[in-house]
């Protein structure tokens, strides 16, 4: 159930040449291919670089697939930062990737210190126009070397590659990481927790479930929330830019 006033939707195209989106269990090293489709994680990154603050959380609605599924592998050569003859890994990326994204933002309970930075035609002006823009920070598709870009779009208009497929199932798959500032449940709190979830593409679009609403969890470890309040020295919302209230 949603904590706001209005729906805040934004949608935005996000492309690039290659793409990674993968498990960051089996990150670690070695040899790593993508998935076929974005992660709910991924997406939610993009859209957080394009503009985020923690008054609020993202929430992926959906996301449509563009162009064809491509898979490209390349030979990377790790450094070996202890020394020692570097190694020869076999990265699979997605590549030609072009996406349509529909997304809203939903208060972030967990951060009752900043109620007073709750302001939605503000954040979602401020959104839309990041978007028009190209993002705020650095846009990348999954990882560091596959760069992004974004703009804005209208979700579903245009042709897709997958327009006419009726249904494609992606299996058991990672859907994202909750942190203890997003906890969700009395489990969540205060620990970093996996989400998993079976996707499905039905004529090119998949829709996601909220974190809580995944059927698979996994809680990894204990961390801490950051605070954000006045005697913090960071930002609290309310008075950024020189803002008076």
């Amino acid at each position: 159930m949603k904590n706001t006033k209005y729906d805040n939707i934004v949608e935005f195209q996000v492309s690039g040449s290659y793409a990674l989106f993968s498990d960051p269990i089996v990150r670690i090293g070695g040899e790593k291919c993508s998935y076929q489709v974005p992660t709910y994680e991924a997406l939610k990154g993009i859209l957080s670089s394009t503009y985020w603050k923690p008054t609020f959380t993202w929430v992926i609605d959906a996301v449509r697939v563009m162009n064809p599924i491509q898979m490209e592998t390349k030979g990377i050569r790790l450094i070996k930062y202890g020394g020692g003859k570097t190694d020869l890994s076999y990265y699979t990326y997605l590549k030609n990737c072009r996406y349509q994204v529909r997304a809203h933002f939903e208060w972030n309970e967990n951060r009752p210190e900043l109620i007073g930075d709750r302001n939605e035609n503000k954040h979602h002006e401020i959104a839309k126009r990041m978007i028009e823009k190209g993002g705020r920070r650095d846009i990348f598709l999954g990882t560091r070397e596959c760069q992004g870009y974004v703009e804005p779009c209208i979700f579903g208009d245009g042709e897709g590659a997958y327009d006419e497929t009726s249904l494609i199932s992606f299996g058991h798959m990672y859907h994202g990481i909750t942190y203890p500032d997003e906890a969700f449940s009395n489990e969540t709190k205060g620990k970093m927790t996996l989400n998993f979830w079976y996707p499905e593409m039905r004529n090119g679009i998949i829709i996601f479930p909220k974190p809580q609403d995944c059927p698979n969890h996994k809680p990894l470890h204990e961390m801490k929330m950051k605070i954000f309040a006045d005697n913090s020295g960071n930002f609290t919302g309310l008075r950024e830019f020189g803002e008076v209230h």
